[in-house]
């Protein structure tokens, strides 16, 4: 069994609004793209964390520069990989389809991440699993228990653009599945999560996940369980590219390693580890040396992706590929990534102040979690009768959000974590404060 690129590449969108024309320079895909550009959801990633909390540096990055970034590499890693199958695509899709279909896909990647980072998500985790024999959630089955007690930001983001984001429950942005497959990183539901626990889609949204997988043509590996888009892969590379590089910038400027620290490490990136530039000799910033470097090593990871995609093309659109496209192409990008990891987790993760921030976070959307949950449950378990004052304006305070009579339970709580879920740092600082009377905040 094999995937067929024409079933990959259908126009088809996820939405209940008509079949519509392709617009003069603007494909079916573009509007995948300016869809998420202008969506409220992707704003706010400039407000989220992206490893560094509330860093007072404005050199560093955020979720929505990161996002840019990572969308710059998956249209480029597209072309590149558009250009060496020209023969295989169907008529309607061209190089620089494929090109922004996983630009579009990047861009939203870190859309359903959310207040504080992953740290955000390990507070969510765990709220929930330190209350696992609390009565509030004896009526849900082991899955919907299993969604909240691992949360994860890749299955929330999914939920946002089919769901939430613009059409609220109505096709979300209405985007187009190839998009959609692209952004898939994790094409199953939470029981297949391992150890990780990575995972790209809730229960509430297995069915669109189902018919997502059968539209475009991908390779069933059990229930609520398919192969990747094959352009997934690049979306997964590109991300993994800047994360390898930019988060050693960002360490350069918080003063967490130095420039000479970092240099042998992007010069294997590069391929070269004689390269050698003016620059590094004068008494230039540490950010106009890292300038230097950066470019040259992106060029030869893109290269090393692009080499390893094409010899892994068959294996791929097989669904039988298991491996990353970083770690099996030029030995030196390989070792390169594992030293940038190593030092990262050596040197930057244990930061004194970010670990302080991600504690401050923990409590923040505790209070959060507290207060919404507690809400959602009195209004499920109180049915018809009058809610208490203060749960009534907790409820008034997520607008859209807030569940309806026919919702079951799993569904209410879902919507609370849809409301805390988009916050920004800010804003949830802001609300658990006022929540909290400013007491411990």
């Amino acid at each position: 069994m094999r995937m067929q690129w024409s079933d990959l590449l259908t126009t088809k969108r996820y939405s209940h609004e008509r079949e519509v024309d392709q617009e003069a320079g603007r494909s079916h895909f573009h509007k995948d793209h300016d869809r998420i550009i202008f969506s409220s959801a992707f704003r706010r990633l400039g407000r989220k964390t992206q490893v560094h909390p509330m860093a007072l540096n404005d050199h560093i990055h955020t979720r929505l520069t990161h996002s840019m970034e990572v969308g710059s590499l998956g249209r480029s890693l597209g072309i590149r990989v558009g250009e060496l199958i020209a023969d295989q695509l169907p008529p309607w899709a061209s190089a620089h389809d494929l090109g922004v279909i996983v630009q579009a896909a990047c861009l939203a990647h870190d859309i359903g991440n959310p207040p504080f980072g992953h740290a955000g998500e390990y507070a969510i985790r765990d709220w929930f699993r330190r209350r696992a024999d609390d009565s509030r959630f004896a009526e849900l089955t082991e899955g919907e228990r299993r969604d909240l007690q691992t949360f994860e930001g890749n299955a929330q983001g999914f939920r946002v653009v089919t769901r939430i984001e613009n059409n609220l429950f109505d096709g979300g942005l209405r985007l187009t599945y190839p998009t959609l497959g692209t952004l898939l990183k994790y094409p199953w539901t939470a029981e297949y999560g391992g150890k990780k626990g990575k995972f790209s889609s809730f229960l509430a949204e297995a069915e669109i996940l189902n018919a997502l997988g059968r539209e475009l043509g991908m390779i069933p590996q059990g229930e609520n369980r398919w192969s990747r888009h094959p352009l997934a892969y690049l979306m997964e590379a590109a991300d993994d590219i800047c994360y390898a590089i930019l988060d050693l910038e960002d360490a350069i400027e918080l003063h967490l390693l130095s420039f000479d620290e970092v240099k042998p490490i992007l010069l294997e990136l590069c391929g070269d580890l004689e390269f050698d530039d003016e620059i590094f000799s004068t008494q230039a910033s540490a950010r106009r040396k890292i300038s230097a470097l950066r470019g040259k090593a992106m060029e030869n990871m893109v290269n090393s992706v692009v080499s390893a995609f094409m010899a892994n093309e068959d294996a791929i659109l097989r669904g039988e590929y298991s491996g990353e496209l970083l770690s099996d192409g030029d030995p030196m990008v390989r070792d390169g990534i594992a030293r940038a990891k190593r030092i990262a987790r050596e040197r930057v993760f244990p930061d004194t102040r970010k670990a302080e921030l991600e504690v401050g976070a923990y409590t923040t959307l505790g209070v959060l979690l507290d207060a919404f949950i507690e809400a959602v449950w009195e209004v499920h378990h109180q049915g018809g009768e009058e809610l208490g004052y203060r749960s009534q304006k907790i409820l008034n305070l997520m607008g859209i959000h807030a569940p309806t009579g026919e919702m079951s339970l799993y569904q209410r709580y879902m919507r609370a974590l849809d409301f805390i879920g988009g916050m920004t740092d800010t804003y949830a600082t802001y609300l658990a404060r006022q929540i909290g009377g400013g007491i411990g905040l």
